[in-house]
């Protein structure tokens, strides 16, 4: 989604503000752009294409000034054009305004705007914003701004500077996310804390319905209606190295080999090697809750929907409890049936995607608790909840979603297992053998990750091919959703994951020989099934890739390559099952010369519908 950045100090802020633009490249974006106050009123400049171009264009017309607002705009109204880039201005020049969100009444106010006098230069609904801050200016731009977002209907957050009230930046958020950065001598505002840890670790998050306006000593807040608001100061606790490359060529590369030691933190203090107990006493939400649990639903979207399928079957496995996952954005559009015995586990790495914030309102009032499982402690999921599991994943800067996948995937093993313990369901020897097994994934994992080359060496081989099956059963059908979505998104490349009982209800029609079918088939309850699965694609000549225990000469013989993974509880084949694949999908786009860590068309996280 768009990405907001914005300082106010006592330095030239250009410069911060094109390295913090930088830091948000990852949510995606088509044009970018910049505004500062100079000093005789508003200098601004602005490219359709990347950050890098907005450079060049301020190398070739430079501008400066210690206050300003920076932009990423992934378009929705309007197509991505240097006009319709933010910042925008109002009739004056006077004015800018940067936004993040969806306007669903700019239309009627675009008319009767227009009707006042007021000139559009752009197709954008968020022009409407400055122009109706224009219209409410006396002299205050934090009135001006109170006022105008008073007229506005549906999600926002916006950040505005005026050269007739210099000095500050006034910000508002209703819906996308807002992080005010404390630092010495300036303040900042940016749509999340990655382009604030070069600067600052003493940040406040901004809740809906709050103003705030930023000047280089501090930072203001009250609400829309103007009541003041004392704001918590946190310390932040990733470091700056943690959202730099560190020697690989992309982010998702990087991201991806940090995926064992994700799994190692998540079970950091949180089990007992000797007594297979599972702790989660720092989530908020105690063991009478899970005892009277009768129902578990995990709500989620996209990755985050692959992790709670795995989820599922964790739960269903150990506790032997009813377990339903419901896309977000579809439980929104239904009359959902849910008692006081519901269990609402919210799954995103953001914990700021707009559908699963909804939908997790309109189940609060309904269920025995929610529970937040995120990335981001300080999210606005995360304060919306009863309580929280903390993924301890770090920063992500690649769009496509890898070791957050892996560290949703691990908490949610975790929380099965306290889940289960708690309800009686899972006997100590098991317990302990479990845990223990847990312990020595990462590892294994790690010895997956060793033979990457090897699967480079695949994916090259394999660049040709334009279609592709992926097929997994039981615990290991979200794995090929979760592998195809990721071939897709990253290399453009059609793919599709299903259940391998599910193939010969319509997909075997497609196995050809130019249809290259990825079979995920470890050594666990439903093995046989899938070898007779990948037979049926042999016999109609279909290419076929296995991911497959070592040593299975089984797979072996009907494959014409085999990723080995090292034999596991077949609960947690998952976490080695998914590498080969994210591997496999990151060396084909790599090889297609594609920008992985930016793929075309997407967000990192989608804070509007």
């Amino acid at each position: 989604m768009c990405g907001i950045i914005g300082c106010a100090g006592v330095r030239d802020t250009v410069p911060s503000l094109l390295e913090g633009l930088r830091r948000l490249e990852y949510r995606g974006y088509d044009s970018a752009g910049i505004a500062v106050l100079d000093g005789d009123g508003i200098g601004r400049r602005r490219v359709k294409g990347k950050i890098r171009d907005l450079d060049e264009e301020i190398r070739l017309h430079p501008l400066a000034g210690d206050c300003g607002i920076g932009h990423t705009r992934w378009a929705t109204h309007g197509r991505p054009s240097e006009d319709n880039a933010h910042p925008h201005t109002d009739c004056s020049g006077t004015i800018a305004l940067v936004h993040n969100g969806i306007v669903e009444n700019y239309w009627s106010l675009k008319e009767r705007l227009r009707g006042e006098g007021h000139v559009f230069r752009t197709e954008t609904d968020t022009e409407v914003i400055v122009h109706l801050v224009e219209k409410h200016f006396r002299g205050s731009l934090e009135d001006a701004v109170r006022a105008a977002v008073g007229e506005l209907e549906g999600a926002f957050a916006v950040a505005c500077i005026s050269s007739r009230d210099p000095g500050k930046i006034v910000v508002a958020r209703n819906g996308p996310p807002a992080v005010v950065g404390l630092g010495s001598g300036e303040t900042f505002i940016s749509s999340d804390i990655t382009p604030l840890l070069h600067h600052t670790r003493r940040v406040s998050y901004m809740s809906d319905g709050e103003i705030a306006v930023l000047t280089p000593s501090g930072a203001r807040f009250t609400t829309f209606a103007g009541a003041p608001v004392e704001k918590a100061v946190e310390t932040l606790d990733w470091e700056p190295a943690m959202i730099e490359k560190r020697g690989f060529e992309h982010f998702m590369a990087k991201e991806i080999f940090e995926q064992a030691d994700v799994v190692r933190d998540t079970l950091k203090s949180r089990v007992s090697l000797e007594s297979g107990r599972v702790f989660l006493d720092d989530i908020g939400i105690g063991q009478d809750v899970f005892r009277e649990t009768t129902r578990v639903v995990l709500i989620a979207c996209g990755t985050s929907y692959h992790a709670g399928l795995v989820g599922k079957y964790l739960l269903e496995t150990l506790a032997h409890i009813p377990v339903d996952v419901e896309y977000a954005s579809e439980l929104r559009s239904r009359d959902f049936v849910m008692d006081r015995g519901t269990l609402v586990l919210g799954i995103s790495q953001s914990g700021e995607t707009a559908d699963t914030l909804a939908a997790l309102r309109a189940t609060r009032d309904k269920a025995r608790a929610v529970l937040a499982v995120t990335n981001n402690i300080n999210s606005s999921m995360a304060r919306g909840a009863d309580g929280v599991l903390d993924l301890h994943a770090g920063p992500e800067i690649g769009v496509a979603a890898t070791k957050t996948f892996v560290g949703q995937m691990a908490a949610l093993a975790l929380f099965a297992l306290a889940f289960a313990q708690a309800r009686g369901a899972l006997g100590a020897e098991d317990g302990l053998a479990l845990v223990q097994e847990f312990q020595r994934v990462p590892h294994k994992m790690d010895l997956v990750l060793g033979r990457a080359a090897d699967i480079e060496r695949a994916a090259r081989r394999y660049l040709g091919c334009e279609h592709y099956l992926f097929l997994g059963r039981w615990i290991n059908f979200p794995i090929a959703l979760e592998g195809a979505l990721k071939l897709k998104e990253i290399s453009y490349t059609h793919a599709e994951g299903y259940a391998g009982g599910e193939m010969k209800h319509g997909p075997i029609a497609l196995i050809d020989e130019g249809m290259t079918t990825l079979a995920i088939v470890p050594r666990d309850r439903v093995y046989e099934k899938m070898l007779a699965n990948i037979s049926e694609v042999q016999a109609r000549s279909g290419r076929i890739l296995a991911v497959a225990f070592e040593g299975d000469d089984k797979a072996r013989a009907v494959a014409e390559e085999v990723f080995p993974i090292p034999e596991t509880n077949q609960l947690f084949t998952p976490f080695l099952t998914i590498l080969p694949l994210q591997l496999f999908a990151y060396y084909s786009a790599a090889a297609k010369g594609f920008d992985v860590d930016q793929p075309r068309n997407l967000a990192k996280s989608v804070t509007v519908e």
